[in-house]
């Protein structure tokens, strides 16, 4: 048996081989084709490319010479956007938790878009944005995401309303309004529910004489490379998600009755699929549970703490290349540390792995090119972050 791969990416495969270390690998071409891909779907939306999914360098720029913007969620994500070459006119400080002095200094590097949806936040920005735009955000259930980002961001219609209208009576301009479906999001039903909360806020504001230029969809839209809990990929319904996300913008612009534009802040659907991670087998073990039964173990170099962080919620395609026509076994999966959290699914969901695994063998973890280099820390018992590679662009060599 073997794990099956999606999206393959030769460029990627190359690079991945010819590691002898580990690191993450992406490759800035895949990247350049799926933002191409989605502006094809979505000719109407600008994108703004959610900095924290992948805080590289060569990424941010690929992305930005080709038209995109940056959603950015503090000063220091700000800073490294506009180093990558993003204009502030299309980067916007898209975290609604902010202090004073954050939203001081993004004032200061020149951005003029926040996004808020507490009066609190709202007169901070009046405070010390002076003139700023401001968008507000609108609460999602979070339902059919991985990760629901619900209750702790966000506003319901009614409230948005008076935030947008307290901006503008404290001198901020009241531009838009947004939303965000959660991350990973696997359904069309909170596309349609998003839409129906921005339309009953554009009514309302209508009703208030308040007239956006803007809204803003947020991200959420899936990476398509995951496997789900059998180990087939989980086949998000895209395609639908797609058309669902187009007719909801010529529906809201029938409502606001002008000129209306579309921003999405997508990261994940970018970069997940065209980075992976090389990492190596520490141990293969067979060890006794608590029943007595004995059971695999693959231990990987690379773990929750350098690098595979989400590894408890999603089940990344596995390769093993120098074990093309292996006899498999069910193993749990876990990383190197002392720490019983640094394992996938918790330790409880079998991955199917070569028998004859021996420490030092490559093993290539795909479609973990969102938050990999996000979430590394700076060394939990003594594993070094990852370093990271780039192929398919000016850094191929």
């Amino acid at each position: 048996m073997s794990t099956l791969i999606t999206h393959r990416s030769s460029r990627l495969h190359t690079a991945l081989a010819a590691a002898t270390e580990d690191r993450i690998v992406y490759d800035l071409s895949s990247i350049a084709d799926r933002y191409r891909r989605l502006r094809h779907e979505l000719p109407e939306a600008a994108i703004r490319f959610a900095l924290k999914s992948c805080p590289v360098d060569e990424v941010i720029g690929c992305l930005v010479r080709l038209g995109a913007g940056i959603d950015a969620a503090g000063p220091q994500e700000l800073r490294q956007a506009l180093r990558a070459g993003a204009p502030a006119g299309r980067t916007h400080y898209g975290n609604t938790i902010k202090s004073d002095r954050d939203i001081a200094a993004a004032h200061r590097l020149g951005i003029r878009d926040f996004a808020t949806d507490s009066l609190e936040d709202t007169a901070a920005i009046a405070a010390h944005a002076p003139g700023a735009r401001v968008f507000c955000r609108l609460a999602t259930s979070g339902e059919g995401a991985l990760w629901g980002l619900s209750r702790k961001f966000g506003c319901p219609p009614a409230q948005a309303v008076q935030v947008l209208r307290t901006a503008g009576r404290l001198g901020l301009v009241p531009a838009g309004v947004s939303v965000h479906v959660g991350s990973q999001q696997m359904t069309a039903d909170a596309w349609l529910a998003a839409f129906d909360s921005l339309a009953e806020t554009l009514t309302a504001l209508g009703r208030a004489g308040i007239t956006l230029d803007h809204v803003n969809l947020g991200g959420g839209l899936p990476a398509l490379g995951y496997l789900g809990p059998q180990g087939l990929p989980l086949d998000p319904p895209l395609d639908k998600i797609f058309a669902v996300i187009r007719e909801g913008m010529l529906r809201l612009r029938r409502i606001h009755g002008g000129h209306l534009r579309f921003l999405m802040e997508p990261g994940r659907h970018l970069v997940a699929d065209s980075g992976a991670v090389r990492a190596h087998v520490v141990r293969l073990a067979r060890r006794p549970e608590p029943d007595g039964e004995p059971r695999y173990w693959l231990y990987l170099s690379c773990g929750r703490f350098n690098g595979l962080y989400e590894m408890d919620t999603l089940r990344y395609p596995l390769v093993f290349p120098t074990h093309p026509n292996a006899e498999y076994v069910p193993a749990l999966l876990a990383g190197p540390t002392c720490d019983s959290d640094d394992a996938h699914a918790g330790g409880r969901v079998p991955v199917p792995v070569p028998r004859d695994l021996a420490s030092g063998d490559p093993v290539w973890v795909m479609s973990s090119g969102a938050y990999a280099t996000s979430y590394l820390t700076r060394g939990f018992n003594g594993f070094a972050p990852l370093p990271c590679h780039l192929t398919g662009g000016e850094s191929d060599d």
